[in-house]
């Protein structure tokens, strides 16, 4: 175990030394020796930029290089014509393959918001409640710890591929109550790529767990609040290509049923990916596009040339914002010259959080990110832009509420999710989920061309009695063109896929 203190550069934490826990099953030491007599990667490799960095990066990582040194040997391999991915890991160790156990990567965070105030307040959003961006750091970080730990004693350049899912699954909004578990491990692994499952867990009482003796089996199923999911793929920092890692090994049934399911979720993903055609409509999807077009007609009709911010719903190309930032090197990964995911993550979070709130006129309530894969890597030096905008919105009714069309449109939308009758779910009374798109795009200073970096999207929930008695209890988006229509439809898709998630995961207890 490892006691972490803040750093002092963070002015206002100054006076108090919170601590921030990392542990797992496989060593209680962040740098104690294996069998070989090298530095576990796992623990000497974080792959973090977060607040966790930001408490004393070097206590955790003490070959890490500042961002001078990195600058000068990328320029000078570039005058000999050479590159490299990586200025801390230029050496491999080994190419052998073995296997692992699940237990072999379990790692834990722990986050004592209960204990510690200072903690708590810096991951706390506006209205008192969780900020999540900030925890998305975290879970990213935590991921590439658990992917470093299975690939040892090998130490290849891990990257996340994707962001699988990271879904709430109940609420913890007085996080000032609860200390915080983030645990997660290893599931599957292909060649060189493997899946990792992450869980948050929520402690309103300190003697419900023992932070000196976590294990997997320990943390109990009821206390989960969040699922999160990632895939990291390991590269040769030398030859550039895929490096193969340490095979999975299964061990008990529960072991071998996420092994499956994982094995399943990454052939899926593969077919995906092949087949790139966008879907047609079905025959009820067209005939939700002709509804959507009349009643854009009918609003149209009524409206002046401005059609902007009209009470209750807004046109899509009206929900549009953009944000654009310059990638310093205070937010690169531990290669040293490309940006931390997980900052990319609370980027495009904040920015959609934005997004929603104004097109709300409410404080939204972060659901679901959906799955997300980062086409090119972020390099530190380039400008990266996002552009936001709501694609899809439905509407959550009370059984009892009595309506025949979902204003403003013309007819009835059904709702592809459901009231939870559970009070602590996020989705247990009358209101409107918010579906936002975020595309993002880089730009290398020596070209003017923009390429993709991947496109993020967030389900936000806002019930229905946030609003003020002049309010509408529901706000609307509304799509005008067939390529505004066919991302509703692509949000509607996605909305059911969340739904049909949402049945697969143990029934929340009151």
């Amino acid at each position: 175990m490892i006691k972490i203190i803040r750093s002092s550069n963070i002015r206002h934490f100054k006076q108090f030394k919170p601590i921030i826990r990392f542990n797992s099953q496989a060593s209680a030491n962040f740098h104690k020796p294996d069998k070989a007599g090298s530095n576990q990667p796992a623990e000497a490799a974080d792959a973090a930029a977060t607040i966790l960095a930001d408490l004393r990066d070097k206590q955790i990582n003490p070959n890490k290089s500042t961002w001078i040194d990195a600058l000068k040997e990328q320029e000078r391999l570039i005058k000999e014509g050479k590159t490299i991915d990586s200025f801390n890991y230029v050496d491999p160790v080994t190419t052998e393959v073995g296997e692992k156990t699940r237990s072999d990567s379990f790692t834990f965070l722990e986050l004592p918001f209960k204990k510690d105030k200072w903690l708590c307040d810096a991951y706390i959003n506006a209205f008192g409640r969780l900020r999540a961006g900030q925890l998305f750091q975290d879970l990213d970080a935590l991921a590439g710890r658990i992917a470093y730990r299975h690939c040892s004693p090998a130490e290849p350049v891990n990257v996340t591929a994707s962001v699988d899912r990271i879904y709430m699954v109940k609420k913890v909004d007085e996080i000032e109550k609860y200390n915080f578990i983030l645990a997660g491990a290893v599931s599957w692994t292909g060649r060189s790529s493997m899946e990792i499952d992450v869980k948050g867990y929520a402690f309103d009482n300190e003697n419900d767990y023992d932070p000196e003796n976590i294990t997997e089996d320990s943390l109990p199923e009821q206390n989960v609040f969040l699922t999160a999911n990632f895939t990291f793929v390991a590269r040769n920092p030398i030859t550039h290509k895929s490096f193969a890692i340490n095979r999975l090994l299964p061990i008990t049934e529960i072991d071998w049923i996420n092994y499956r399911r994982a094995e399943s979720h990454n052939a899926k993903k593969k077919l995906l990916a092949k087949n790139k055609k966008i879907m047609e409509p079905t025959s009820e999807e067209s005939k939700l596009i002709y509804e959507m077009w009349k009643s854009s007609k009918t609003i149209l009709s009524g409206e002046n040339d401005q059609n902007k911010n009209v009470e209750g719903f807004q046109f899509m190309k009206n929900t549009m914002q953009k944000s654009t930032l310059f990638m310093q090197p205070q937010y690169r990964n531990r290669h040293s010259y490309m940006i931390f995911g997980g900052y990319l993550l609370r980027q495009s979070f904040e920015l959609a959080y934005c997004t929603a709130a104004s097109f709300s006129s409410a404080g939204p309530r972060f659901v679901s990110l959906d799955s997300t894969t980062f086409k090119n890597p972020v390099p530190v030096g380039s400008v990266l832009s996002m552009n936001s905008s709501i694609s899809y919105t439905e509407h959550l009714h009370d059984s009892n509420e009595n309506h025949d069309a979902d204003s403003p449109f013309d007819f009835r939308l059904p709702a592809t999710n459901k009231i939870s009758g559970n009070p602590d779910a996020f989705l247990s009374e009358p209101g409107t989920l918010i579906q936002v798109k975020v595309d993002t795009f880089i730009q290398h200073l020596e070209s003017s061309q923009k390429k993709p970096a991947g496109t993020f999207i967030y389900s936000f929930f806002v019930p229905r009695d946030s609003y003020g008695s002049n309010r509408p209890g529901y706000c609307s988006v509304i799509p005008q063109t067939y390529s505004e229509m066919m991302t509703y439809i692509g949000g509607r898709r996605r909305a059911q896929d969340t739904a049909l998630y949402v049945e697969t995961l143990p029934k929340i207890k009151s």
